[in-house]
C-alpha cells in the first residue's frame, strides 16, 4: 500500500504540487510554470515531467504513491473536464491520459472544488461533512460538499455559485448573461458597484480621491466608515447573503467557508454575510449555519487533490 500522496492544482500561470502522507501532512510543494501553447497540449506532459522528477530526488518508488489527485479550472466529470478557457483545453480526459503517463491512480475534479476539499480536509472547514465552499476572487467560484463529497452535478457545473442570479442589479458577466454573483461579489464586482455610486450618487467618500480602486482600498476604507465604501459592502454582503439562503434550502450546510483574495478583508466580509444571510434564510437555517474563513490561502487546492486522491482510492 503506498503511503504518498500528490497533490497537483493547475492554474492558467502556474501548476502547484505537494508531496502529502495520509494524515495530510505537507511533506513538501513545488510550481511550475503553465505552458498554454498550442492550446495547453504540454499541461500533462509537464506535470509527469515534474512529479517523475521529484519521485527521482526523494528516492519515492512509484509503489509508494497511493494516486494523484489534479484539480483543473473548468466543468469535470468522471475525470473528464469538459472545456477550459484558461489553458485552451477542449474536452480532455485528464484522468486516461495522466493515468497512461504516470503509470499512477489518478483523480480529477475542478479547481474550485478541490480548493474546498481543502479547505474541509485542513483548513476552514475542518471538522465539518457539510460544507459549502466559496471563493471570492477575480470571479466567484464554489464547491457544494455533502457528506464529505464533492457533488459534482449532472455535467461537472454543480458549484458553480458565482453564476447564481442576484437579488439587485448586476453587471453583464463573462458567461453571457447580466447579474451573475460573480459581478457583485468578486474583487472586480467590488469595484463596480463602487464605481456605479461614484457615478450615480452624491455619497461623500475618501474614494474620489483614489486614482486605482480595488476591492481591498473599499474593504478597508468600510472599515473606517466612510459612507460611500460601507454602501459597497451591504450591497456586496445583501447579494452575497441572498445566495447563501438559496443555497441554504438546497443543502442545508453546516458552514459556508469563503476563500480567495476578497476574503482576506476578514470579518467585515462575515459580518454582513451573515446579517443578509439572517434575513433571508429559513429560520432554522439561519439559526445553525456557521460562516468560516478559508485558513489555508494558495495552498488550498493542492491539499484539496491529495484529499481527493486519498478519499477516492
Amino acid at each position: 500500500m503506498g503511503k504518498y500522496i500528490y497533490g497537483v492544482d493547475v492554474g492558467g500561470t502556474s501548476i502547484k504540487m505537494g508531496l502529502f502522507n495520509y494524515e495530510g501532512s505537507l511533506l513538501d510543494s513545488f510550481q511550475i510554470p503553465t505552458n498554454k501553447e498550442d492550446n495547453g497540449n504540454y499541461v500533462l506532459f509537464d506535470v509527469t515531467k515534474a512529479l517523475n522528477t521529484h519521485m527521482e530526488e526523494k528516492n519515492i518508488n512509484k509503489d509508494e504513491i497511493k494516486g494523484v489527485g489534479i484539480g483543473v479550472p473548468g466543468p469535470v466529470s468522471e475525470g473528464i473536464v469538459y472545456g477550459c478557457v484558461n489553458l485552451g483545453w477542449g474536452t480532455v480526459n485528464v484522468k486516461a491520459e495522466l493515468e497512461k503517463l504516470l503509470r499512477l491512480p489518478v483523480f480529477v475534479s475542478n479547481d474550485a472544488n478541490v480548493a474546498g476539499l481543502g479547505e474541509l480536509w485542513k483548513g476552514g472547514g475542518a471538522g465539518y461533512k457539510n460544507v459549502i465552499f466559496i471563493t471570492l476572487g477575480t470571479g466567484v467560484g464554489g464547491a457544494v460538499i455533502v457528506d464529505d463529497k464533492i457533488v459534482d452535478g449532472f455535467v461537472g457545473a454543480g458549484g458553480e455559485i458565482g453564476h447564481s442570479p442576484t437579488i439587485t442589479d448586476g453587471f453583464k458577466c463573462n458567461c453571457g448573461k447580466t447579474g451573475c454573483l460573480e459581478t457583485v461579489a468578486s474583487a472586480t464586482g467590488v469595484v463596480n458597484i463602487a464605481k456605479k455610486l461614484l457615478q450615480e450618487t452624491n455619497i461623500p467618500s475618501t474614494l474620489r480621491s483614489v486614482d486605482a480602486l480595488s476591492a481591498r482600498v473599499i474593504f478597508d476604507e468600510a472599515k473606517t466608515n466612510d459612507p460611500l465604501a460601507s454602501e459597497v459592502v451591504e450591497i456586496f454582503g445583501k447579494n452575497l447573503g441572498f445566495v447563501c439562503a438559496m443555497i441554504g434550502v438546497v443543502t442545508n450546510p453546516q458552514a459556508f467557508v469563503f476563500g480567495g483574495g476578497v476574503s482576506q478583508a476578514g470579518d467585515i466580509i462575515i459580518d454582513v454575510v451573515k446579517k443578509y444571510f439572517k434575513q433571508y434564510a429559513f429560520p432554522r437555517i439561519a439559526e445553525t449555519t456557521e460562516f468560516k474563513l478559508a485558513t489555508l490561502g494558495n495552498d488550498a487546492g493542492i491539499y484539496g487533490a491529495a484529499y481527493l486522491a486519498k478519499e477516492n482510492n
